[in-house]
């Protein structure tokens, strides 16, 4: 398996679905003008990543668009994640990055959470409370983890780790037999 180490939409499935979820996708992508996309796996089953040549946010806008319309469109795919940016798996790199961009995506009243996703077994080096505050502590807006404006997530995915800033709605789940919700 190849890790792609340049991505802007996460994907899951379930286990052992990946081929289907990239096929899926793929097409998806082509549906929404993106005749070029890049699909790779990842060492983590259940887990692709995709390069698109169109903004990630307008790709899920434009996926929610096709689920009005056809609501059991995905049989594999279960949820789609947007990524601004894609780092190595270093504290210090990644801390650089938010110093240097949050404030193009969180504005001054905004309130924010930040969310950490650490795959099982190569990512628990990095102890969740002491990233948090070295990450937040460049960031001056208020913390609110219920009902946050914005969410800083990071995925950490061995090497590497997808980094978004997110509105609640920017994360596409999609309910079909293998996610009810």
């Amino acid at each position: 398996m190849r890790q792609l180490n340049n991505f802007n939409l996460l994907v899951s499935s379930s286990r052992f679905n990946e081929v289907n979820s990239k096929a899926e996708l793929w097409f998806t992508l082509l549906m929404c003008g993106d005749e070029y996309s890049i699909i790779s796996d990842l060492e983590f089953m259940g887990l692709i990543t995709a390069m698109t040549s169109l903004n990630a946010k307008d790709v899920i806008s434009k996926i929610k668009d096709i689920l009005i319309k056809d609501p059991n469109f995905f049989t594999y795919i279960l949820k789609i994640i947007p990524i601004d940016f894609v780092c190595q798996t270093d504290v210090k790199v990644i801390d650089q990055i938010i110093a240097q961009h949050y404030d193009q995506y969180i504005d001054k009243g905004d309130t924010f959470r930040i969310v950490l996703k650490r795959r099982k077994g190569v990512n628990e080096i990095i102890e969740r409370n002491s990233f948090i505050k070295v990450v937040a502590k460049n960031i001056e807006n208020q913390v609110n983890l219920e009902n946050p404006d914005k969410i800083i997530r990071f995925d950490i995915l061995g090497n590497y780790t997808g980094i978004s800033f997110l509105k609640n709605d920017d994360i596409l789940k999609i309910p079909n037999k293998y996610n009810p919700d």
